[in-house]
């Protein structure tokens, strides 16, 4: 006899298609139960509802309305699960070498002197949204994980691995071991974002709002960029920034 699904107490809920289907490609074995909206039919949904079926997991057809108060937001897709939590890898190497398994091409947040929980806590969000692999910060020019962090990052500090390093600049040198290029941004930087390929293995590094990235990690990165500007304001706010470049990354990733 199989067991029952776990009870709505032990899971929590994702929503939209890249969320559920980033979990449904790396851990189909934590997905309890995926509801779809009985009324969408599209490419889309079809593709999503092939590969659920093939997963074998427990598909619950509903209404828009139903997932909305399910999800408490109508920016829902039509697609929402119940997922069990899954342990987060213990360091660096083990994510990226679950990440290397998976088939995909790592994207990495790096944050250099950012010290704002409010800063960091959206950074977390925007990072999750992305799809993000991790959020890396060294130790001593960082803020940790705190309950203000939390509060803004809206579940995303409980989802999204954030790893505080020693040492900054030999992590990027062993990233970069790894093929995974560095790419740091700087308001004097010849290239835009746009102009760069971040469909491989990428780590974005972003300095705080002001100051930027310090010098040795300017020095590690492998090619710099900017953000168009075309306002009076000189710079984004890091986790605008952020947001910017990681959404870049996405649709470049298709």
């Amino acid at each position: 006899m199989s067991a029952p699904p776990k009870a709505p107490s032990a899971t929590k809920v994702l929503f939209g298609f890249h969320a559920v289907g980033v979990r449904l490609k790396t851990a189909p074995q934590s997905l309890v139960e995926v509801y779809v909206d009985s009324s969408r039919r599209d490419a889309r949904m079809r593709q999503f509802l092939e590969r659920a079926k093939e997963a074998g997991v427990r598909l619950i057809e509903a209404d828009a309305l139903r997932i909305a108060k399910l999800v408490g937001s109508h920016g829902h897709q039509g697609v929402a699960a119940r997922v069990l939590p899954v342990e987060q890898a213990r360091s660096l190497d083990d994510l990226l070498d679950q990440v290397d398994g998976a088939g995909q091409a790592p994207l990495l947040l790096v944050l250099d002197g950012v010290t704002d929980p409010h800063n960091l806590g959206a950074c977390l969000r925007v990072a999750d949204g992305a799809g993000a692999h991790a959020v890396v910060a060294p130790k001593d020019h960082a803020v940790g994980l705190n309950a203000t962090v939390a509060k803004v990052a809206s579940g995303a500090a409980e989802t999204m691995p954030y790893f505080m390093v020693t040492n900054l600049a030999r992590t990027l040198g062993e990233l970069k071991e790894r093929n995974i290029w560095v790419i740091g941004t700087s308001d004097d930087a010849p290239k835009s974002v746009y102009e760069v390929d971040l469909k491989g293995p990428v780590a974005l590094v972003l300095g705080a709002e002001g100051p930027g990235m310090r010098q040795l990690t300017r020095k590690t990165c492998d090619e710099l960029v900017h953000i168009p500007m075309r306002g009076a304001v000189e710079s984004l706010n890091v986790s605008v920034a952020s947001g910017v470049c990681l959404y870049e990354a996405l649709r470049q990733r298709g």
